[in-house]
């Protein structure tokens, strides 16, 4: 289908940059971005988009699907469906499924669902953070990069596995945590959590795993990824770890930009979450961490479960939320709406930086360029529920909620 936008306010965050023009679309390509363009073919659509932006594709780091194992929770294709509709172009999966993503054979079939899938290989098998997989045929195999999604503790092995991975040359995203800090804890431990009567998970939990794993980097020279970072202290250590020049990047997830331990009064289950929200001084630190370029991007870590799995006592609900279709609006309304962060810095934060910490070529409003766009409605408002959803799951905690921002359309 050829296109015809016309003046609609594209945001570049490669140049960082906003512009209103016209821009034309064909057979899958940007034809022309021009003040305003007045030769296009007969068949094309003519869109006026006064008051639409139009930006490159979203790209997250980092997300789940429920298939192979518990297609109940989310299928690949509605996984996609999903992505699309919250205007994710590209989407990186992590190997925690049912068999997980530890061999060549799970990775060529995540690979024929859809080019917009790039799936992470497991580093352990069975990402149980014991005994290192075949990394070399899962690169051949051409997975994205190499992340478990869980913590990995024996530093023994974490050396070796950085070590293994140096001439590889492909992303490794770890998460900072030890289980045995953590304990039970199911939120936040402070005063929230002690007047709430929940267990807390402590921040040592996260800043003593963070501490440990900088300290292997900085002997062992491999860049990594941080991913899931969620407190103050965290930040302030990845500044320091910075400063060195220590070859690491990081990311922290949208809901713990938003929403803190106060939000948890409702004890809503999909609240629940790993890491747990911060207090209100980490989501502080949090925000401005993005906007002084400590925190590199923004992931989604998408994590879908049934009604009946979520339907549960907080404490007792399995942690993870979804997040792919509401993100965008969310983040817009809470940060750019706000004049907390610009919608370029916005974009860079969920597009160009997620590409780049995956070594991808991040999507671009040029002509010659794939058409890999996101039109997106600032002041469009919709209700969050099970029949405006393209996910399968509605475990989140805008469950019929009223948002302002939509996305109308994504060019794959």
């Amino acid at each position: 289908m050829n296109e015809l936008l016309q003046q609609v306010r594209i945001i570049d965050p490669i140049s960082g940059t906003e512009r209103t023009a016209d821009v034309l679309i064909m057979d899958g390509y940007i034809k022309a971005v021009e003040n305003q363009i007045y030769e296009f073919p007969s068949d094309a659509q003519v869109r006026n988009c006064h008051d639409l932006i139009l930006a490159p594709g979203l790209v997250d780091l980092y997300s789940h699907s429920g298939e192979p194992g518990f297609e109940e929770r989310e299928t690949l294709e509605s996984l996609q469906k999903a992505a699309i509709s919250g205007g994710f172009t590209r989407l990186a999966i992590l190997p925690d499924t049912s068999p997980s993503v530890d061999n060549p054979a799970a990775v060529a079939k995540l690979q024929k669902t859809s080019p917009q899938l790039f799936p992470w290989g497991a580093i352990t098998q069975g990402v149980q953070g014991q005994q290192m997989t075949e990394m070399v045929e899962l690169a051949d195999a051409g997975v994205v990069g190499f992340a478990d999604g869980k913590p990995i503790v024996n530093l023994a092995l974490l050396r070796r596995v950085l070590e293994y991975l140096q001439p590889l040359g492909k992303p490794i995203a770890l998460w900072a945590s030890y289980p045995e800090l953590v304990g039970n804890g199911v939120m936040r431990e402070g005063k929230d959590s002690i007047r709430l009567g929940l267990p807390g998970n402590p921040i040592m939990g996260e800043t003593s795993a963070l501490a440990a794993l900088l300290e292997v980097v900085a002997a062992v020279g491999t860049p990594v990824h941080i991913m899931r970072v969620s407190t103050a202290r965290s930040v302030q250590l990845i500044e320091d770890a910075r400063s060195r020049n220590l070859p690491i990047t990081a990311s922290t997830t949208w809901m713990h930009l938003l929403l803190d331990t106060e939000a948890i009064a409702t004890y809503n289950p999909s609240l629940r979450i790993e890491p747990p929200l911060g207090t209100p001084s980490d989501r502080l630190a949090l925000r401005k961490g993005i906007k002084q370029g400590i925190i590199d991007a923004i992931a989604i870590d998408h994590t879908p479960y049934t009604y009946e799995e979520k339907t549960v006592a907080f404490s007792e609900a399995p942690p993870g939320a979804i997040g792919l279709e509401l993100a965008l609006p969310l983040l817009w309304q809470n940060l750019v709406t706000t004049g907390e962060i610009s919608p370029v810095e916005l974009w860079g934060l969920l597009s160009t930086r997620p590409a780049q910490c995956l070594q991808q070529i991040p999507p671009t409003i040029n002509p010659g360029s794939p058409a890999e766009l996101t039109l997106f409605a600032p002041q469009e408002t919709w209700q969050v529920n099970s029949n405006n959803l393209s996910s399968l799951a509605t475990n989140t905690p805008w469950l019929g909620k009223e948002l302002t921002g939509r996305i109308l359309r994504t060019w794959c």
